[in-house]
């Protein structure tokens, strides 16, 4: 390609860049280069440029595409100084005329800079207490605190707040004679508010109603929360409670301890070394601070019912502590004497290691760190309207902006349009998007195209992908590298681990060799013609300088697109736990939300979902919605959340006073259909109108999946006798499955089919494998079973999802006789008939593309059966009525008398309980014949949640989902407020603590989990180790756990005639070529690719057995 460079610097970097083009281009000017150049020369061009970047580099790339056509390829550095186009302004003017950057759409943002500062120079006064800074001094482990340092400091505010409105003790802040030590002590003593001394404070709640004005009350919430909501030990919260749990505050939600004597007590109250307010500057900040307040209205602002300001000066607040903490210490920084002195700080550990601060222990004096953290949180406060044009965003893409080639995808284009004539408004009023799709049609590139469209091209795109599945993450972010041609730059994919991406990274390596090595890679495009403009954004913003010190941060926050699982994001509503909730915080305030698989979550899940939504309408991201099973329950939810915390960034963002009214837009592959609800019941109306359109569009179509009942016949109902019979009835049905929906080698004309028999939990599917393998094939066939599940180490799980992505891959059915294990397996075997079954656990209905001839479910839900009959010849849209799908008429737990059964997966529980578990009652014929999203679109009037599997699903999500108060008449008593995922924006004060948090976790585990790794050992052997955290947070504790592990031998387990595994990975062998692959020692290899967690049974641990083809199972007599 040929291209033009134009550079646009200013002083060094001038100097730098124009050293750097020289040596890539021919110069056509003092600021202009051309030169042609092949992609991954302009690729490294790019790289060297944005490595050297600073604050006044400027360089646009422009492709010379013929005589008449250029277009802008990205900008690397300061955007501003070039148009959307890339061209350069005729003339210049330093003089902001227009002063638009100036100003912005932050209503309350001088309130927030100005109690986020306040708060800033108060949140660590409690550290001057004998207590701490005994802490501080000892070369011991102490027991861990009575009183944490941030309720002290609330209960020192607090006293000197004493009786005063908030203009008085304003005005008080401003008193030189008011602001001494004696005088704060002397507050605290008259108040009688030191806990576990004065008897008094013990009953004294700060946040009761009428204890504190509205501005003293914020600026202690936020002293008090700095480090993580206040959170209470009680279990028995009911929602009422939780609802005014501010006012139930008290020292035990900060640090929960009993019985604590006065003499213990008292060091938290005695302050030898003074308080700040010694300190002349510290008094000249808060006085100009107190000053400003008091000439603002924010002094009467109700602000504890106004969680948009609030949690941003909480923000505010925890960046600045956050990054003024981390700095290292500086000469002179020491005001006094060590022995004279209060500290806030010590040297962090990787300080103490340092050699220039050999000897040293402190490191910033209280008064300094307080000074400091204020500083940072004025310049914090300033820049934070400004972070979302700071950060890189996403302008021009050729590919997202192409029309669909395939009619199959033609319904994009429609869905783009019209969000793109949305856009304008959704800028205004927001927009909420619903994608309801079917499975293959696209939805995962469609979402993408429609955030796109709402965005405005001038500023660029930036969105987060949220998942649930880590394998689907890894998916959908190669997707949308591959698809859309997008450096790590502009796309950042982030999973709960490290060590996943890496060998998915691998995996991808390895399958671009082989296609180089089949001489496929020559078919691609020798020049990248679809690459998108890039805008870098302003690495100098200060958010970004105070952050750019963690990598964690960086990838979380830099790229334009964010594919991540939903745990990277949760974070921001949670609070609970240190900083953790900045980086998510600082993702939505700057780029919109699309959330993948919503429904795929459990019902217990929900809450923290429903949080998050809200949370992304208070932040003010758009939202988008993408499942072809979304039930209305759950949209309706969703929706809710995202529209009272829509409501609340309105008071406070943009026009001021303009009504709520939010853009709504429905898509699927039907047609697309938008409409303005600023209300519940209108988007309720407009969502039950588009399910009801699209449901009869489903009925009209021609199926591609055809199910029928299996009875159990013949299985006994008790676990010991249950295996072998159920072995032998899904083998002689997988046979007849086979016989219907196989697919011919075109080499030999054997017949080849690839089942999926899915169970709902691993610990049956160990005991009907091993039954499997002791039963012959039928005769002339032989059978290749792969076991899927999650109990395998890592880079085993990493091998079987490898060698299932290459079959199950089958846009091209011939491809599949191409690939050289199956070409090996059908080679080296007489047999005519070849089964390969995946036996497996949920794990395969979602987020995997695979495309199966044929399947057998054990039921769990309604949903589940959907999104598995989606993998049933999900490659090939042709209309298909032969019978390829078997449902199992119970489930295994049904069949054993286990009640509830249908639960985890499911949605049976202890209040929603059916009366019978056979499908052939719970399920209509017309739900299951033709499987699709009908039965989850519309909830029938009537429902019968006891008698019908579907109206189970649909009643408990209304319950659990939007349901905030127990009707009188189901409980006999009183209507009374309950939890349920709306509690999050019902109860506008739950957020100010974490009760809720508490209450409704995120994927809150059932039952102990060990974290475990597999080691070789010396004797050509494996060991089995067991990780836990260690004393310290980089410390960790391993124990040998060998005696724990059961191996199963080749001899013992394959015993049945023609029947192998697929696949049967020796751990050792395939750690000796991936630990080759990375240059890496085996055991450090196993160290790092070779962990998983493993369930266990306190009560009753005997260990595990293993065997490769098998994972891991937990062992029982």
């Amino acid at each position: 390609m040929n291209i033009l460079l134009v550079s646009q610097c200013d002083k060094r970097a001038l100097t730098e860049t124009r050293r750097i083009l020289d040596q890539f281009a021919e110069r056509r000017g003092d600021r202009v280069w051309q030169t042609p150049i092949t992609q991954a020369g302009l690729d490294t061009l790019r790289k060297l440029l944005r490595k050297t970047a600073r604050k006044n580099t400027a360089v646009a790339c422009h492709w010379l595409r013929g005589r008449d056509h250029s277009e802008l390829m990205w900008i690397v550095g300061d955007a501003r100084r070039f148009n959307a186009q890339g061209s350069v302004p005729t003339n210049t003017t330093q003089s902001d005329v227009l002063r638009d950057h100036d100003e912005n759409d932050w209503l309350t943002g001088e309130d927030i800079r100005l109690v986020a500062t306040l708060a800033a120079l108060f949140h660590d006064l409690g550290k001057a207490c004998e207590a701490f800074q005994m802490r501080l001094r000892s070369k011991q482990k102490l027991p861990a605190n009575l009183y944490r340092h941030e309720w002290v400091s609330l209960r020192l505010i607090q006293a000197f707040v004493g009786q005063d409105d908030d203009a008085s003790w304003l005005a008080r802040l401003q008193d030189a004679a008011q602001m001494t030590t004696v005088n704060w002590k002397k507050h605290l003593k008259q108040a009688a508010l030191r806990d576990g001394e004065d008897a008094q404070a013990r009953g004294n709640k700060p946040f009761t109603d009428g204890v504190l004005p509205p501005l003293a009350a914020a600026v202690c919430w936020l002293v008090l929360s700095h480090h993580r909501l206040p959170v209470s030990n009680d279990e028995t919260l009911t929602a009422a409670r939780i609802d005014t749990g501010l006012c139930d505050l008290n020292s035990q939600w900060n640090q929960p301890f009993d019985n604590v004597t006065v003499k213990e007590a008292k060091p938290y109250w005695q302050f030898p070394y003074g308080l700040p307010c010694d300190d002349k500057l510290w008094r000249e900040r808060v006085a100009d601070i107190a000053r400003q307040l008091a000439a603002r209205q924010s002094a009467a602002t109700p602000w504890l019912d106004q969680p948009y300001p609030l949690h941003l000066a909480r923000l505010t607040l925890m960046l600045a502590d956050h990054h003024f903490s981390s700095q290292t210490v500086k000469q002179g920084w020491l005001a006094g004497k060590e022995d004279e002195t209060a500290f806030a700080n010590t040297l962090s550990h990787p300080q103490k290691n340092d050699p220039k601060h050999q000897g040293r222990q402190f490191n910033q004096t209280l008064p300094e760190h307080l000074n400091g953290v204020a500083r940072h949180a004025l310049s914090t406060a300033r820049a934070l309207p400004d972070i979302a044009r700071a950060l890189p965003t996403l302008g021009r893409h050729p590919l997202l902006q192409k029309r669909s080639a395939d009619p199959r995808f033609a319904w994009q284009d429609k869905a783009y349009d019209l969000a793109a004539s949305l856009r304008e408004r959704a800028a205004a009023h927001g927009a909420f998007v619903v994608n309801l799709a079917s499975t293959g049609c696209g939805k995962t590139l469609a979402n993408a195209r429609i955030m796109y469209a709402l965005a405005r091209p001038d500023t660029g795109f930036r969105c987060a992908f949220a998942l649930g599945l880590r394998t689907l993450t890894l998916q959908t972010g190669h997707a949308f590298r591959d698809k859309l041609n997008l450096g790590e730059d502009q796309l950042a994919i982030r999973v709960g681990g490290a060590a996943s991406r890496e060998l998915f990274e691998q995996q991808a390596k390895d399958a671009e060799t082989a296609a180089e090595a089949t001489g496929s890679a020559s078919s691609e495009a020798l020049l990248d013609e679809d690459s998108a403009i890039h805008f870098e954004g302003n690495p100098d913003h200060p958010l970004l300088q105070q952050l750019s010190h963690d990598p964690r941060f960086n990838a979380l926050l830099a790229a334009p697109l964010l594919v991540c699982t939903i745990d990277h994001l949760t974070p921001a509503t949670e609070g609970t736990r240190g900083g953790r909730q900045i980086a998510p915080m600082l993702r939505l305030l700057s780029s919109d939300l699309v959330l993948d698989e919503p429904d795929d979550f459990s019902v217990e899940d929900m809450p923290a979902l429903t949080r998050l939504v809200y949370w992304a309408g208070l932040l003010g991201s758009r939202v988008l919605l993408s499942s072809a099973t979304l039930p209305p329950a759950l949209v309706q939810c969703l929706f809710d959340a995202w529209l009272a915390g829509r409501a609340q960034y309105q008071q406070h963002r943009g026009q001021p006073g303009l009504p709520l009214d939010a853009c709504c837009l429905w898509v699927d592959e039907n047609g697309s259909h938008a409409a303005n609800c600023g209300d519940s019941a209108s988007f309720a109306a407009q969502h039950l109108a588009f399910a009801r359109r699209r449901s009869d569009w489903l009925a009209s179509q021609k199926p591609r999946r055809t199910a029928a009942l299996l009875p159990l016949t013949g299985v006994p109902r008790d676990e010991k006798n249950l295996f072998e019979p159920l072995a032998s009835l899904l083998r002689e049905q997988a046979w007849q499955l086979h016989a219907a929906n196989h697919d011919c080698d075109p080499h030999t004309g054997k017949r080849v089919s690839i089942g999926l028999i899915r169970l709902a939990h691993i610990d049956k599917i160990y005991p009907l494998a091993r039954a499997l393998y002791a039963q012959a094939a039928p005769a002339g066939s032989r059978i290749h079973l792969c076991v899927y599940h999650s109990q395998y180490p890592l880079l085993l799980r990493s091998a079987i999802e490898r060698r299932l992505d290459a079959a199950l891959t089958r846009h091209k059915r011939e491809a599949l006789f191409s690939l050289p294990d199956i070409r090996a397996r059908l080679d080296g075997s007489p047999a005519e008939d070849h089964l390969f079954i995946v036996l497996s656990s949920p794990v395969s209905e979602v987020g995997r593309d695979h495309s199966y001839n044929w399947a057998i479910a054990e039921p769990s839900s309604m949903r589940s059966l959907i999104q598995l009959s989606g993998r049933v010849r999900r490659h090939w849209p042709e209309p298909y009525e032969t019978p390829n799908l078997l449902i199992l008429q119970h489930s295994l737990a049904a069949w054993l008398g286990q009640r509830p059964a249908y639960c985890r997966p499911g949605f049976e529980n202890g209040n929603f309980k059916l009366k019978a578990h056979d499908l052939g009652t719970l399920l209509p014929e017309s739900d299951y014949r033709h499987p699709d999203a009908r039965p989850r679109l519309l909830p029938r009037a009537d429902l019968q949640p006891e008698y019908r599997l579907v109206d189970l699903e649909h009643a408990r999500l209304q319950a659990d989902l939007n349901q905030t108060h127990m009707p009188a008449q189901r409980r006999g008593e009183s209507d009374q407020a309950r939890l349920c995922a709306a509690s999050c924006w019902a109860m506008p004060r739950a957020s100010l603590h974490g009760a809720l948090q508490k209450k409704q976790p995120f994927r809150q585990s059932h039952g102990e989990e060990w974290e475990m790794v597999v080691l070789p050992d010396e004797d050509g052997g494996i060991r089995l180790i067991r990780r836990e955290e260690g004393d310290k947070k980089w410390e960790v504790r391993e124990s040998d756990n060998n005696h724990l592990i059961h191996p199963i031998s080749d001899d013992e387990l394959l015993t049945g005639q023609d029947i192998r595994p697929w696949g049967n990975e020796d751990y050792l062998t395939e750690l000796a070529a991936l630990a080759a692959t990375m240059d890496m020692e085996d055991t450090a290899c196993a160290r790092r690719y070779g962990g998983f967690s493993l369930r266990v049974d306190s009560n009753n641990l005997q260990g595990w057995h293993f065997h490769p083809a098998l994972g891991f199972c937990q062992k029982r007599d």
